[in-house]
């Protein structure tokens, strides 16, 4: 089976890593502020990053990381769920309830009236973006089996309500079946290479497609030579070395940019969460602290500063609630990652792919976020618009895709108020618009202003 090329020079990571692991005071100063004018980083700059340790030196690249967030994103936090469909699948991943010899958990393909149930359900909580997720493999139809599902969630209304724009997390697939996917209208196509360090990978990957690594390292690849131009990659910390992992991810990067004009849309940084029959999953062999993942999550946000940072609710509260400010811009909310697990209405269901650390609801989230002053977003303007890939990419880096970000950001976050919120959120979301459109230039409060007036008459789904 032949590959794309994409070479992960493990001798440079390690060299850059050793280089850089006694970095004076002037240089992490230095590469600090190179990060603060959102031009990016370079691998050596990124390597000294991620050996900085003192109290002092963190807290100035948190604030950097603040800076750039705040330049970039303001205060807007898209939300989204994910909905498994299926938790059938042929690999044998040693860190996944998934995996195709664990017994302990129920399987199960949801049909395409289960599917749109379950699309309810969310669409009744205020959802409006979902990232459809499957195991990998599928029922007797095979891949169109996945392409049935994105038409059903598309086709699904409860109260005249519907998703917006659907992402999309499966197995890497061929072209032609990527032309298919992209011909379905999605939205980002994700996947995670989940370690980029190739012996841990053959370690931890015991069978099944996924075992071949260059198979998946090369998918993103392929999905961009199908015409998919938002893709969202993500490493699964926890497996190997965080430094060296941050390190192939941004090689990995690099070499997208210069095959393809533009890098990914999205990255997510799960860490390794308890998983039903996995051993791995819950005594992690490289883990990481609360501490250093706040550091990856801040690196991030200054090497690659226009790339969306996904969090999921793997992660506390707690620890979601300290990444936003250094650099997240996307959050999961309400989620269940079992089959089945919005119309049922259980969190810990036998059969989950592993366990969560942020159980609340959708407007249990939506409150807190509007309490600490941020605006949750459930805008898909842009990919209804054709603002994705390079032309995504030309909007942000002179900063103007702010001027319709914002406003779409005002405007969804209003209707799930006057739509869905419990009292308590939607006071504390009103005080928060109110005090986050004075921060606005005039002209994105102006626009904002006016896209909530026509909320506020009763039209829905208004975005510039």
């Amino acid at each position: 089976m032949s590959h794309d090329t994409i070479t992960i020079d493990d001798g440079a990571i390690a060299r850059a890593i050793a280089n850089a692991a006694t970095p004076s005071e002037s240089q992490i100063a230095e590469i600090i502020a190179k990060g603060r004018t959102l031009n990016g980083l370079s691998r050596e700059d990124v390597a000294v990053l991620l050996n900085v340790h003192a109290p002092e030196h963190l807290s100035q690249l948190f604030e950097a990381a603040r800076y750039v967030k705040e330049t970039i994103y303001g205060k807007r936090l898209v939300i989204f769920s994910p909905l498994y469909i299926s938790n059938l699948c042929q690999n044998e991943c040693t860190y996944c309830a998934f995996r195709v010899r664990n017994k302990s958990i129920a399987r199960r393909a949801l049909t395409q009236p289960e599917i749109e149930s379950e699309v309810q359900e969310l669409l009744r909580q205020g959802h409006k973006r979902i990232l459809l997720v499957a195991g990998e493999s599928y029922p007797k139809q095979g891949f169109q089996y996945v392409l049935d599902a994105i038409h059903t969630i598309y086709e699904a209304r409860a109260d005249g309500a519907n998703i917006r724009r659907v992402n999309v997390n499966v197995a890497p697939l061929s072209v032609e079946e990527f032309k298919n996917l992209a011909q379905a209208k999605i939205g980002t196509y994700q996947l995670f290479q989940e370690t980029y360090h190739r012996d841990t990978y053959k370690s931890v990957h015991i069978r099944g497609q996924k075992a071949d690594y260059d198979y998946r390292l090369s998918a993103i690849d392929r999905a961009m030579t199908a015409g998919i131009e938002d893709v969202g990659i993500g490493v699964l910390f926890g497996l190997s070395d965080y430094r060296y992992e941050i390190l192939a991810m941004l090689a990995h990067i690099q070499h997208l940019e210069e095959r393809f004009g533009v890098g990914p849309h999205t990255i997510s940084v799960p860490r390794l969460e308890p998983a039903s029959g996995s051993e791995i999953a819950t005594h992690p062999p490289q883990p990481v602290s609360d501490l250093d993942f706040q550091k990856i999550v801040a690196i991030l946000r200054l090497a690659v500063p226009y790339t969306g940072i996904i969090m999921s609710t793997r992660e506390t509260a707690h620890i979601r609630r300290e990444t936003f400010a250094l650099g997240v811009s996307q959050i999961s909310a309400g989620s269940r990652t079992t089959p089945g697990g919005y119309a049922n209405d259980s969190p810990e269901e036998v059969g989950a792919q592993f366990s969560l650390g942020d159980h609340r609801s959708l407007d249990e989230v939506i409150r807190d976020v509007a309490s600490l002053g941020y605006i949750p977003s459930f805008c898909t303007g842009c990919y209804r618009l054709g603002r994705v890939g390079q032309d995504f990419m030309d909007l942000a880096r002179p900063g103007d895709i702010k001027h319709h970000c914002d406003p779409n950001a005002f405007s969804t976050f209003l209707e799930y108020l006057l739509d869905y919120a419990g009292d308590t959120t939607r006071q504390q979301g009103l005080e928060s618009i109110e005090k986050s459109l004075a921060t606005l230039e005039p002209e994105p409060r102006r626009i904002s202003e006016r896209l909530m007036e026509q909320v506020r008459q009763g039209k829905r789904d208004v975005f510039c």
